[in-house]
């Protein structure tokens, strides 16, 4: 690929983005640079003006200006950072939050209207396509990902599935399991997609650079007040950054939240590395037992949380 043919790409797509702000519409009355900043305030874990300023490669004095002009907007709140008194970290305020989400929702639509104008099966390979692109083009300068860039989220569509196919894709190659196991998960989420209690149920989504990279969820059980927590996965190039224990956390802390009794979990020994986060979160193993399933020999175990604040 030449020089030219890039800078042609550059200039084929800088115009297809323009043409999307018609009139200034999409980010009236902020510049598409404050518009930057606002969706990073509203989406990033990192709000420190440090974090920022690096996160969108901006020059320090450009952003202070931007930081000002939403300050004076009543859009943010500046205070001391709580891991560096000597930072200074920046929160959304209600006016700013919903401004962000104003931003947002014009920016869905507008991408909405673009997708609406490609062929269903082409919108795959374009995916795809981009994500190559972005993909190659990062590969060489992006830094080692740290904990911070984890988001964790509810699925979006498509993501049920993804949960699906990775559950069966990863145990199958890490631990020789069957489709056995591909057709429980895959049960697994039907019930949910099909009948769920969003107040008393959900699932989350670790993403890292734009995609899935970990999931977990949250059931309700048989037993009456008890919750089981389900699907636990984190995929190998993700781990090592705490996701596990982040995705677990969750779930203790909305089944503590919604007024579950106790929370409960089914796993195998084989599983060995998720044992630690387990009883970090106070789970207590309390039963185990052999037994073939998904092709292989395994053996059962079952962890409960009890003494959840509140109960249903």
């Amino acid at each position: 690929m030449s020089v030219q043919e890039i800078r042609s790409f550059n200039r084929f797509y800088t115009n297809l983005i323009g043409a999307l702000d018609y009139s200034r519409h999409l980010y009236a009355p902020y510049t598409l640079t404050e518009s930057r900043v606002l969706y990073e305030l509203a989406h990033s874990p990192r709000t420190d003006v440090a974090d920022l300023r690096g996160e969108l490669s901006l020059d320090a004095g450009y952003l202070s200006r931007i930081l000002a002009k939403f300050e004076e907007d009543g859009l943010i709140e500046r205070a001391p950072s709580e891991r560096d008194p000597r930072r200074r970290r920046v929160t959304l305020t209600p006016r700013g939050r919903t401004a962000a989400e104003l931003l947002d929702e014009r920016s869905r639509e507008a991408v909405g209207s673009l997708l609406a104008t490609v062929p269903a099966a082409e919108r795959e390979r374009l995916t795809a396509a981009m994500a190559t692109v972005r993909g190659i083009l990062s590969e060489s300068t992006r830094r080692p990902p740290r904990a911070d860039d984890v988001l964790l989220r509810e699925p979006g569509a498509g993501e049920l599935g993804w949960i699906v196919q990775r559950n069966g894709a990863l145990y199958a190659a890490e631990y020789g399991w069957n489709a056995d196991y591909e057709g429980l998960v895959a049960r697994i989420v039907a019930d949910f997609a099909e009948d769920h209690d969003p107040y008393l149920e959900r699932v989350w989504i670790a993403e890292l650079d734009g995609r899935p990279v970990g999931c977990v969820m949250c059931v309700r059980d048989e037993a009456p007040g008890t919750a089981r927590l389900r699907l636990l996965l984190v995929e190998p190039e993700a781990r090592g950054l705490g996701i596990g224990d982040r995705l677990v956390a969750a779930v203790v802390a909305f089944a503590r939240g919604v007024g579950y009794r106790e929370l409960v979990l089914w796993t195998n020994d084989v599983l060995a590395a998720a044992r630690p986060i387990y009883q970090r979160h106070g789970f207590v193993l309390v039963a185990e037992k052999a037994h073939r399933s998904f092709g292989v020999d395994l053996v059962g175990q079952d962890w409960r949380l009890q003494d959840l604040a509140g109960g249903l």
